[in-house]
């Protein structure tokens, strides 16, 4: 694959210094887009600010426009005018280098929503689970949505640590809070639909930025450290406010309450799968599924669905930077970073011929820009999970 590197000047920065996403060459808001216009004007206001940054052909640092982006945090990259034609498709904003990196792959046929199969939506708030669904009558073909618990946390403006760490009371809060935000999306939901709670994963770096009183450990590298299901299988506090949750959850909903899953983020192997299950003291009846996004989880893929893995999410951004040492979220290795790596394509044809073997769902994440390799390369997996933003264009595609 072929890399074009677009160089331009920041107008406006953000806080996230590398940032991917998906051309919106359209004056329609589109959530997480890239949104590329010849400039900015107050037609494009809904449009800029769905957009996780813009890249535009012409404005200067004090436009109303630039003004509106620069107090909502959404970088803006001026470029050439003649260099806007080539932003399509999935493109990465380096903000370090004021620059925009575009992916040239061989022309594929475009996917479609049956290509999907049961398709996952990766969502981030309430309003991702709404767009995904006024996408026409495709919309049905995405049969679960998937948030972090820790997304959850930021809306409700929750401190987790501090709550799971100040006793019983702090904990009841806590796990009312979770309870009420996922019965406001479960009331979001087409019949048929579910979502996926991908418990607690919270990294000591990301944990100091939002804990007041509770200790959060220093480590040298947070990404390999204590978080994920290390954590989650330490912690009874965490135990007590998930039963809590469950309750609040099976007596606001009733039977509706099975419409919303749980899932083990961050395992290494089937050991720790069952050591999480017992510690969370989980019933029978509630299915556990795991998240794979560690090499060693590739490898004991077999032996986490005997352990009864209700289904696989392959995690497929995190076991990328794990497989190839290259840090998804520095600019640096932006080259080694490759989502089509050898290595990283005999994982994931690894897991999903493990799971049909075995009879345990499989979905398998893609960027938009991966999705037609992953459909000629990969054996069918039963679904694709993709962002929001890319999925709903997908969806919007077939629409007569």
């Amino acid at each position: 694959m072929n890399r074009t590197r677009i160089q331009g000047s920041l107008l406006t920065s953000g806080t996230q210094r590398v940032l991917r996403g998906v051309c919106n060459r359209t004056r329609s808001p589109l959530e997480g887009s890239i949104l590329v216009a010849p400039s900015l004007e107050a037609g494009l206001y809904d449009a800029i600010v769905a957009a996780r940054a813009v890249v535009c052909g012409s404005g200067g640092l004090t436009g109303h426009m630039q003004s509106i982006c620069r107090g909502r945090g959404i970088p803006v990259l001026r470029v050439d005018k003649s260099d806007l034609a080539e932003l399509v498709g999935e493109v990465t904003l380096d903000l370090d280098t004021q620059s925009i990196v575009v992916e040239h792959g061989a022309k594929a046929s475009r996917p479609t929503p049956e290509d999907l199969g049961s398709a996952c939506a990766v969502i981030a708030d309430l309003q991702d689970i709404r767009t995904i669904n006024s996408s026409g009558p495709d919309a049905k073909r995405v049969d679960s949505f998937f948030i972090r618990e820790e997304f959850l946390c930021l809306a409700a403006r929750l401190r987790p640590l501090d709550a799971l760490a100040s006793g019983p009371a702090a904990t009841t809060v806590y796990a009312r809070a979770i309870a009420d935000r996922l019965c406001t999306f479960v009331e979001a939901l087409l019949p048929g639909q579910r979502l996926v709670l991908r418990l607690l994963d919270l990294r000591s770096d990301h944990a100091a930025e939002v804990t007041e009183r509770a200790t959060v450990a220093v480590e040298p590298n947070p990404e390999l450290g204590l978080h994920g299901a290390r954590w989650l299988r330490g912690s009874v506090p965490y135990r007590d406010a998930l039963h809590a949750v469950l309750g609040c959850l099976s007596e606001r909903l009733g039977d509706a309450a099975d419409r919303v899953r749980l899932s083990a983020p961050f395992l290494t192997d089937d050991e720790e799968y069952v050591q999480l299950r017992e510690h969370l003291e989980l019933p029978d009846g509630v299915p556990l599924s795991a998240f794979i996004e560690t090499p060693a989880a590739v490898h004991a893929t077999s032996a986490i669905c005997a352990a009864g893995a209700s289904e696989l999410f392959l995690g497929v951004k995190d076991l990328v930077q794990f497989y190839l040492a290259a840090d998804r979220s520095n600019h640096l290795v932006a080259d080694t970073y490759r989502t089509r790596h050898p290595a990283v394509m005999d994982a994931l044809r690894q897991v999903v011929e493990s799971a049909h073997a075995a009879g345990t769902p499989v979905r398998v994440f893609s960027l938009g820009l991966d999705l037609s390799y992953y459909l000629e390369h990969l054996p069918t997996p039963d679904g694709y999970m993709m962002c929001t933003a890319e999925l709903q264009q997908i969806l919007l595609r077939a629409r007569p």
